[in-house]
């Protein structure tokens, strides 16, 4: 069973539908016995870093996250979920994150001549530059969809698994760690590729 952790950060029955096409038997859930019982866990989100953070503390899904990353199950962090492994985030003016990985999360900003859209959001290769068991059978530079207006800065190198490139800056995309991998990308809405993942980590 892959526990969906639910911390009211919305995209869960979007990971939860893809999962059950790819043959997950998986539960949405707030309750942090099932997610000390699940075989994996799935950490999406979707919003604000400061209204996440707030959730997940005020709900103790930070310490049922962090205690499933101890026990040794194999973790996939979506979007959000992946950008508050980090040590903090400049959005909401500020927000202190879980700290899991080195480094922060940045707003995009492009000279204004460039006229740039954010957020970024749409299809982008992925560039996957290092070999993971979770993207096993992805062809190079496979394009995922993306919706985002923070991305992942100054991580540390041994940490990177995949960038994008978007309006000339390439920026982290995935990173992994023993037994955590997280996308800034959403597998559960790229398609053929996205399932792919899935079902990778349910093979992990």
């Amino acid at each position: 069973m892959i526990a969906i952790i639910d911390y009211e950060a919305g995209n869960l029955r979007s990971v939860e539908y893809a999962l059950k096409h790819v043959g997950a038997e998986c539960v949405v859930t707030q309750d942090p016995e099932v997610i000390q019982n699940a075989s994996k866990v799935i950490f999406p989100g979707v919003g604000a870093a400061a209204s996440c953070m707030a959730n997940l503390k005020r709900m103790g899904m930070d310490k049922a996250l962090l205690g499933a990353l101890d026990s040794g199950k194999k973790v996939l962090a979506i979007c959000v979920g992946m950008q508050l492994l980090f040590e903090s985030s400049q959005e909401d003016d500020g927000v202190e994150c879980l700290g899991v990985f080195k480094g922060s999360v940045d707003l995009f900003d492009f000279p204004e001549e460039q006229r740039v859209k954010i957020p970024h959001m749409g299809w982008n290769a992925v560039n996957f530059v290092t070999p993971h068991p979770v993207f096993k059978d992805i062809p190079p530079e496979s394009e995922y969809y993306f919706v985002h207006s923070y991305y992942v800065e100054g991580n540390a190198p041994e940490v990177l698994a995949a960038t994008t490139e978007y309006a000339g800056k390439v920026f982290t995309c995935s990173v992994a760690r023993d037994n955590l991998v997280a996308t800034q990308f959403h597998p559960e809405k790229s398609g053929k590729v996205g399932l792919q993942l899935l079902k990778n980590f349910l093979e992990w």
